[in-house]
C-alpha cells in the first residue's frame, strides 16, 4: 500500500471521529493506562479541530494524518510534542487505528516518512524520542526495526488490566538517522 502523511483536513473530521471511539481495538495498544477519552469529549476535540481548521491553522498541531494515496483514506495519526522544548526535545508518536491495516508495514512505512519529516523540518533537533509501554510488542518491535536505541525502560510504570508493565522510551540522533540510510 502506498502511503503519505499530510495534514489533517476538514473532509476527515468524520472518520478521524469514527476511528476515535473509545470501542476501537488500537486503544488497547496506544496508552491503555489513561482513561479512554468519552464520546462528550471527543466530540468538544473534534470542535475545536474543525474551529482550528476554519481558522486556517493545523487541525491539531503536531499532528497529521497518515492516508492511503490511493483513495485518500484516513489510515491513522502521527504526532510529535516537545518533551523539553528548553532543549528541542521532541517525542514522536504512531496510531494506526483500523486493525485491518495491521502487520502490512504502514506503521514502518509511516513512522519513518515521518522521522524524516521532522529531522528536515527542524534542523535544530539533534535528537528524536519515542516512548512506549512493554505490552505494545508492535511497537517495540517497529521502534527496534527503524533504527531508534532503547535509551530506558522504566520498570513496572504502567498498569494495563491489573497487570504491571514497563515503560521503554527509544530514541535516535539525527546523524544516525540519515547514516543509516
Amino acid at each position: 500500500m502506498n502511503i503519505i502523511i499530510r495534514e489533517i483536513e476538514t473532509k476527515d473530521m468524520d472518520a478521524y471521529r469514527q476511528w476515535n471511539l473509545p470501542h476501537h481495538l488500537h486503544h488497547d495498544l496506544n496508552g491503555p493506562y489513561y482513561d479512554r477519552e468519552t464520546v462528550e469529549k471527543l466530540d468538544k476535540k473534534i470542535e475545536r479541530m474543525k474551529n482550528n481548521l476554519e481558522e486556517g491553522k493545523p487541525a491539531r498541531e503536531g499532528m497529521m494524518a497518515i492516508v492511503d494515496k490511493e483513495c485518500d483514506e484516513l489510515i491513522g495519526t502521527v504526532s510529535k510534542y516537545y518533551k523539553s522544548k528548553e532543549t528541542d526535545w521532541m517525542e514522536i508518536g504512531i496510531v494506526v487505528f483500523n486493525d485491518n491495516y495491521w502487520g502490512q508495514g504502514i506503521g514502518y512505512k509511516a513512522l519513518k516518512l515521518w522521522i524524516d519529516l521532522v529531522f528536515k523540518a527542524h534542523p535544530e533537533f539533534v535528537r528524536l524520542g519515542l516512548t512506549t509501554w512493554s505490552g505494545n510488542l508492535g511497537m517495540v518491535k517497529l521502534s527496534e526495526k527503524l533504527g531508534l536505541r532503547q535509551e530506558a525502560c522504566y520498570r513496572k510504570a504502567r498498569i494495563v488490566n491489573n497487570e504491571y508493565y514497563d515503560s521503554v522510551s527509544y530514541g535516535i540522533l539525527r546523524k544516525e538517522w540519515f547514516d543509516e540510510k
